[in-house]
Parts: C-alpha cells; sequence; structure tokens
C-alpha cells in the first residue's frame, strides 16, 4: 500500500491508488451499453418522471431533485441526482449518520411520496443523467458520500478498489442487499462484480433488477 503524502486526504490517496489499475477492453463495451441503455430509459420514462415529480412537489418538498456529493472513479467528487423522499431539512438531521441508524432515522423522515418512491425504485430514474455524463454507470458498486467514504475507508483497508469502476446504480450489492449484512459483506460483493465484471454479467444484474422492480417480492430480505 502506497503512503499518504504530506496534507494529502484519505480519499486523495485512495483515488492515487485506484489509477494503478488499467481499464479492461469490456469497459468500453460496458459504456456503450451504459449510454444506450440511460438515453432510452430517459425517454421512455420520462411521462413517468414527470409525474413523480409533480407527486414530490405535491408532497410539499422545496426542490423536486436532491442533489448530493458522491465519491466517483477514480475518486472524482460528482453531485448525484434523484427524486426527493425526505422531509424538508432532513438532510441536516440525519446527514452525520450511516448504516443502521441511518436507515432508521431515513426511515422516520420520508414523505408520502418518498415512501411510495423508495419501495418502487424510482427516486433512482434521475441517476440516467449521471450515467449519461459519464460519472455513473446502470451497474456497478453504489456510490457514497466523501464522509462516509472516508470512515469506511479507515474501518475497511481495501475500500479504496471500489474507485476502480464507476459507480452504479444497481449492483451485486443491491441484489443481494439486506439490513443485517456488515459494510464488510457488502463491500464482497461489490468486489466480486469489479474482479469479474463481463457482457454477460451486466446483462444480468440489469435484468434481475428489472424484475425486481416489477415484482418487489423478489427483493432480498430486509431490503
Amino acid at each position: 500500500m502506497t503512503e499518504t503524502t504530506p496534507h494529502e486526504t484519505l480519499v486523495e490517496r485512495y483515488a492515487r491508488m485506484s489509477h494503478t489499475f488499467a481499464p479492461r477492453p469490456v469497459d468500453r463495451v460496458l459504456r456503450v451499453l451504459d449510454v444506450v441503455l440511460a438515453a432510452v430509459g430517459l425517454v421512455a420514462t420520462s411521462p413517468l418522471m414527470a409525474l413523480c415529480a409533480l407527486a414530490v412537489r405535491l408532497s410539499g418538498s422545496r426542490g423536486v431533485l436532491y442533489r448530493g456529493a458522491r465519491v466517483g472513479q477514480g475518486g472524482a467528487i460528482f453531485t448525484m441526482v434523484k427524486f426527493r423522499t425526505l422531509k424538508p431539512q432532513a438532510e441536516a438531521r440525519i446527514g452525520p449518520f450511516y448504516g443502521q441508524e441511518l436507515t432508521r432515522m431515513t426511515e422516520d423522515e420520508q414523505t408520502r411520496a418518498g415512501r411510495v418512491l423508495r419501495a418502487t425504485k424510482l427516486d433512482e430514474l434521475p441517476q440516467l443523467w449521471n450515467v449519461l455524463r459519464g460519472e455513473m454507470s446502470i451497474v456497478g458498486p453504489r456510490p457514497i458520500r466523501p464522509l462516509f467514504f472516508e470512515d469506511l475507508a479507515q474501518e475497511i483497508p481495501a475500500y479504496w478498489q471500489r474507485l476502480v469502476v464507476r459507480p452504479g446504480i444497481t449492483g451485486f450489492a443491491q441484489l443481494r442487499l439486506t439490513r443485517e449484512m456488515t459494510w464488510a459483506e457488502k463491500l464482497a460483493h461489490d468486489f466480486e462484480y469489479i474482479a469479474d465484471r463481463s457482457l454477460r454479467l451486466y446483462l444480468e444484474i440489469v435484468a434481475e433488477t428489472l424484475l425486481i422492480v416489477v415484482a418487489p417480492s423478489r427483493r432480498p430480505t430486509g431490503d
């Protein structure tokens, strides 16, 4: 493991380490698929997203979209977008928490429309724009807040390897996720995808995600 240079943050250090991994030929193929699926998805779901935006607005939220800083590929910080699902000022109240406590507090802060959007995963649809911009992929580890990244990277030294690929809207960890899983267990699923990523695996994860969206009973216990 490389040493930290003076005044270098942990995110910066791990970003530097992630650049030691060369892209694979399949990454270019997956990027083309990302662009095609995101473009088609944005057009096909535009009427649905308009209804989601209206529901969010009627729920009393000041803004339709939530914008939050996330750590992306190579440690780049980008702004992730999704439909707002929480009450006004909720981010300030739950911001310092993560894990089980964050999950519990988030449930308490959800608006009525937000509960529906989260349950159906429709709140994630605006992230197709992040995919088009090249900040995210359809499939990959979920993007994480910079503050959480710092904390988890200290607890789990291998956490930096998530930076090798673009974060995703869906992924292995999301398909297998339960509330009882530890961060290390979730990371193991992310690593499995990063190590084995292929066109076939990408398409299998996309297909399984779509099945879960249309048939919620297929979701892992506790999700």
